[in-house]
């Protein structure tokens, strides 16, 4: 039985790296023909070829996080297909290896997959971002996000601060930052613009440079101002200033990253972050359900794939049962995006949105396993 789990083990690793690694290639020629765009074009004279090449290297483990599900999917399937097109899996069950046998030792390859999902997309996915972003600051000047930057939120005792990093240099100083100051009754208190910032050695406040304060004196709090107490503004303009804050570099780098592109305990900190100053973290807690539930789908996968041994091929009848595959794992893919998207906007609860896709598509591979395999 060990020569067989290691005939499967070698067939079935083999397949989806070779899958893996057809799928990464095409990736990185779309990926590639997308960011040509943007060589040698005005404002970036400093990024060039090799630079896209590098930004887009680094982008391919994202891109396998993504994709490993799909292709031990596909990559199986093919191998259970093989198998039994050309008897081998007959032979295998003659010899001993039994419906729940076979599914053991699928799931226990299921493992290794889910294992090395969760280590790409919560290690080495983040960490290759990270530094794909530090090289396209180097060569442009700046990381941002979009038109509007980054937008944060902090309690500073019964006042409310929301705060603006429109981008970060490659030296990770902060670039235009807008602030505005609520009081207790949500009236604006102060603003203020600042062309940069860093983050000060203390951990509490900003030293922001070439900075412009307009600060708001209503007078009384009543919503009608009474006679004499008239509402001004003083504006200041100061070339360095202090600004007290807990809001912290990992803060920031947050909000500029997509959740997607975060670390789970990174997400789990950022969500604590937002809750606790009263901003919505929904997006933010259907992403980390969906980073713990994601590498189990891996074995969602090698459970469907098993059903395909136990079918009768005709010579070449073998392909349309990969490309059912291939349709399989891309129905997944866009089941799991549709949720996510359906559960932000009607704010269903965030593990459960994640774990639907997983569930529905678990229910069906043990539905096919035990119709087919054990009824048949």
């Amino acid at each position: 039985m060990k020569t067989i789990r290691r005939l499967i083990y070698r067939e079935a690793l083999t397949g989806v790296a070779f899958v893996t690694l057809a799928f990464l290639a095409l990736f990185f020629f779309f990926d590639m023909v997308d960011e040509l765009r943007w060589v040698g074009r005005a404002g970036e004279a400093g990024y060039t070829l090799s630079y896209a090449l590098l930004f887009v290297a680094l982008s391919l483990p994202a891109h396998l996080y993504e994709l490993l599900p799909i292709t031990v999917l596909i990559g199986t399937i093919f191998v259970m297909a093989r198998l039994a097109q050309s008897s081998e899996f007959t032979i295998m069950r003659t010899s001993g290896l039994g419906p729940w046998r076979a599914l053991r030792t699928l799931l226990v390859l299921g493992c290794g997959f889910a294992i090395l999902t969760f280590a790409v997309g919560d290690y080495l996915a983040p960490i290759s971002d990270r530094a794909s972003q530090l090289i396209k600051a180097r060569a442009t000047g700046q990381i941002s996000l979009g038109a509007t930057g980054a937008w944060l939120k902090e309690r500073q005792g019964a006042d409310s601060v929301a705060v603006n990093v429109r981008a970060l240099d490659p030296n990770g100083n902060m670039r235009d930052i807008r602030i505005y100051e609520f009081d207790a009754r949500g009236r604006i208190a102060s603003t203020l613009q600042a062309e940069r910032g860093e983050f000060a050695a203390d951990g509490e406040s900003w030293d922001l440079e070439g900075v412009r304060r307009n600060v708001f004196h209503l007078g009384s709090d009543a919503l009608v101002p009474k006679p004499g107490d008239t509402p001004r503004v003083e504006r200041f303009s100061e070339a360095s200033y202090r600004w007290p804050t807990h809001i912290s570099t990992d803060m920031v780098a947050a909000s500029l990253l997509k959740p997607d592109k975060m670390a789970t305990i990174d997400l789990f900190q950022y969500i604590r972050h937002l809750e606790a100053n009263g901003q919505s973290a929904q997006r933010y807690e259907i992403e980390f359900w969906r980073k713990v539930f994601y590498p189990l789908s891996c074995l969602v996968m090698v459970v469907l794939s098993l059903p395909f041994a136990y079918l009768h091929f005709r010579s070449g009848g073998i392909a349309a049962y990969v490309f059912g595959g291939v349709m399989a794992g891309i129905s997944f893919f866009l089941l799991n995006n549709v949720f996510g998207y359906a559960g932000n906007l009607r704010n269903w609860s965030p593990w459960l949105t994640a774990a639907a896709p997983g569930l529905i598509y678990s229910a069906l591979s043990l539905g096919a396993f035990g119709w087919l395999v054990l009824r048949r």
